[in-house]
């Protein structure tokens, strides 16, 4: 007798993310070109310089991860409105800004491929044109009612909080808290946003935007963590990123407070070396800091960290209406775990 073997699911690719129903896939598609073109219409300008500046890091590309998380969070009540198309442009808007003002912070040189706005133009342009941004941004969300200005109001306000925070530094208080603290503020925060704002404007119910919240703050963080742990854990290229990036920064990432929180020799070593202090130029140290780093306490106490969050996320979504939406929301949250080998 033969064994009758299953269909495979036929995955469609959408903004990186694979979705195994071909509706939702379809309807979040079209949702994310009608985004694309609100973006390209909103920072239209008679000035075209302003244009050409603001415009610049659109047409960059990058993964439209904000977007997508609030189009998927609507499929969740009664889909792809026109309300929430402005509020997935608006939360992207906003995204784009912050981008313009870190790089100029970080005297980055490149973004996505391209170079940096302050590196093309200079830091007096990039500044004005994330400006630019964050104005229109608020003008779309003007459009949703007041309760969506406030909220937009309140992120804006986490954003610059969690920006002072990781400049100031930790002073005094404990380093991992403080990390998180910011990771939460500066990343956590607007994403948070982008599934509620997908939630609200599709009229879901008070309890699954809520929910909606949640999990977009712990993605949040869990993206961010993911990060920290491939920059120190995946071999050169495997990522697209090359290893040690941060330590050649000298951001002290939460693998790196792990390990130098630790008594024994390997943690003064680090510390000898600089790491998580300064910038590292010298090959040869980055090297030997990513050797100790990998077989180190503090890369698993960050990979716990980053199950827990899963965990936390998992048990949002355990919360919401079944269906082909939470499944795709489940797989993105499963690419921002698994990513990291």
């Amino acid at each position: 007798m033969s064994t009758q073997r299953p269909t495979p699911v036929s995955l469609t690719q959408v903004a990186g993310l694979p979705i195994g129903d071909e509706a939702l896939a379809a309807e979040v598609s079209s949702g994310l070109e009608r985004v694309e073109d609100l973006l390209r219409r909103e920072v239209h300008s008679d000035y075209r310089f302003v244009a050409d500046t603001s415009l610049h890091l659109i047409e960059a590309g990058g993964k439209r991860f904000r977007p997508l998380l609030t189009l998927l969070a609507a499929q969740l009540a009664d889909g792809t409105s026109e309300d929430v198309v402005v509020a997935a442009t608006s939360v992207e808007l906003v995204h784009l800004a912050t981008l313009y003002h870190d790089d100029v912070m970080d005297e980055a040189v490149m973004r996505r491929g391209a170079q940096s706005a302050n590196a093309r133009w200079d830091n007096t342009v990039a500044i004005l044109t994330g400006d630019y941004l964050f104005a229109h941004a608020s003008r779309l969300v003007s459009q949703l009612g007041p309760d969506a200005v406030r909220i937009i109001a309140e992120t804006f306000a986490e954003l610059v909080t969690g920006q002072m925070r990781e400049t100031r530094g930790a002073r005094g208080d404990d380093p991992v808290e403080h990390y998180m603290a910011v990771v939460a503020e500066k990343t956590g925060s607007l994403i948070a946003t982008a599934g509620r704002f997908g939630a609200m404007f599709a009229g879901a119910a008070p309890e699954h935007v809520e929910a909606l919240r949640r999990f977009g703050e712990i993605i949040g963080t869990a993206f961010q963590v993911s990060d920290d742990i491939i920059d120190i854990a995946s071999p050169s290229g495997d990522s697209g990123k090359t290893p040690g990036t941060d330590l050649r920064e000298g951001v002290a990432t939460l693998p790196v407070l792990y390990a130098l929180a630790d008594d024994g020799p390997d943690a003064a070593r680090l510390r000898e070396l600089g790491v998580g202090e300064k910038e590292i130029a010298d090959d040869a140290v980055v090297d030997e800091a990513l050797g100790i780093l990998r077989g180190s306490d503090g890369l698993h106490r960050a990979r716990v960290a980053l199950d827990a969050q899963a965990d936390a996320a998992r048990t949002e979504l355990a919360g919401l209406p079944g269906g082909p939406a939470r499944d795709a929301l489940a797989a993105l949250l499963d690419y921002t775990v698994e990513r990291v080998g």
